[in-house]
């Protein structure tokens, strides 16, 4: 999908002070704010349809989106605004954009519509950019919102729910990674992973924000290669998740999609304890959670109704935490193994 460009103020009017918003031809009316984060805003908002004629087959987006699976019954939606202040954010949301056209996948959040529009900064008269993505709304919020409620609650995932989730994730990794060329997420967590729950089945879980996501396989052959991977990888791979290699990379070395998976062990061990398997180490005097994922020093929880998961889950989490890359699994490897533990405990 291209960026569509236009002088369409009142769209930054509206978004600013509600009312409607028109992302290309399709009208939608602010609900409300769901969230923000730096230099983006996440908003509620419902497609308005011209006609009855226009509801009935769906509304206007409806002629736009390919896959009916991913049109709301109710027609409200999840709208990303950013505020694009300089020609790389401008290329970075291009580069979203372009990337999360490339995935079709049930456990991937799929990019519904997008409109890149120029906007007038009152104050300096300069021109400036936002862009508005659109995609299937899900409010039960991500794995990191839930933690927080159900933490409030005293209450953990059951096993059941934690292998459920964690096999949905990785079938999202596995289109990722069998691309071609093959391409890494970067930046897998709980804030990126949307949960949905639905009585007497366990929850859905999709993976999403592909603003990090490149194709994954880099031949690093210098010590400024080296530094520049991790400069890029200090802003774009959050820090408890990201994997040693990004750390202190060496000056020979073959990056690949196996960081992933070392982000997908620290996440599943976060959807059995809310935290990452490192986060330790940033409330300890002298701690250093580089340190801590460099040599993998992880801590679990041997107290309390926490330490009642499996030890066969804790030894999968081990696995996939594998300081040297070279032998860490792969998501097929993964895969395989999910499915022998579902089918261990969830008879």
């Amino acid at each position: 999908m291209g960026c569509s460009f236009s002088g369409l103020n009142a769209l930054y009017d509206a978004v600013n002070g509600g009312g409607d918003v028109w992302i290309n031809e399709n009208r939608f009316r602010i609900v409300r704010q769901l969230g923000e984060g730096g230099f983006a805003f996440v908003f509620l908002v419902k497609e308005i349809v011209a006609d009855a004629s226009s509801a009935a087959s769906g509304g206007g987006l409806a002629q736009k989106v390919k896959d009916p699976a991913h049109l709301s019954a109710d027609g409200t939606y999840a709208m990303k605004k950013v505020l694009i202040q300089n020609k790389e954010q401008l290329e970075l949301v291009r580069e979203e954009i372009r990337v999360s056209s490339l995935f079709n996948h049930p456990n991937l959040l799929p990019l519904l519509d997008h409109a890149i529009i120029s906007v007038k900064d009152g104050q300096e008269g300069a021109w400036k950019h936002e862009a508005f993505l659109l995609f299937p709304v899900h409010l039960d919020g991500t794995l990191l919102d839930n933690f927080t409620l159900m933490k409030a609650k005293k209450e953990t995932f059951s096993t059941t729910d934690v292998l459920h989730i964690f096999r949905q994730l990785c079938d999202g990794l596995k289109h990722m990674h069998s691309l071609e060329p093959p391409y890494a997420h970067n930046d897998v967590k709980p804030g990126n992973v949307l949960l949905t729950r639905r009585k007497g089945q366990p929850p859905l879980a999709i993976l999403m924000d592909f603003g990090s996501a490149r194709p994954s396989r880099k031949q690093i052959r210098s010590r400024q290669e080296a530094l520049q991977l991790q400069e890029w990888t200090s802003e774009h791979c959050s820090a408890p998740f990201r994997a040693p290699e990004l750390w202190d990379c060496p000056s020979h070395a073959d990056i690949d999609e196996r960081t992933d998976i070392w982000s997908l062990g620290c996440t599943l061990y976060a959807i059995m304890y809310g935290v990452s398997p490192f986060e330790y180490a940033l409330g300890e005097s002298g701690g250093s959670l580089q340190l801590a994922i460099v040599n993998a020093q992880i801590k679990w929880p041997n107290t309390g109704p926490k330490a009642s998961y499996p030890e066969a889950l804790h030894q999968f989490v081990t696995w996939m935490l594998q300081p040297q890359a070279a032998v860490r699994p792969r998501i097929d490897d993964i895969i395989i193994h999910v499915d022998k533990l579902i089918a261990k405990f969830t008879k």
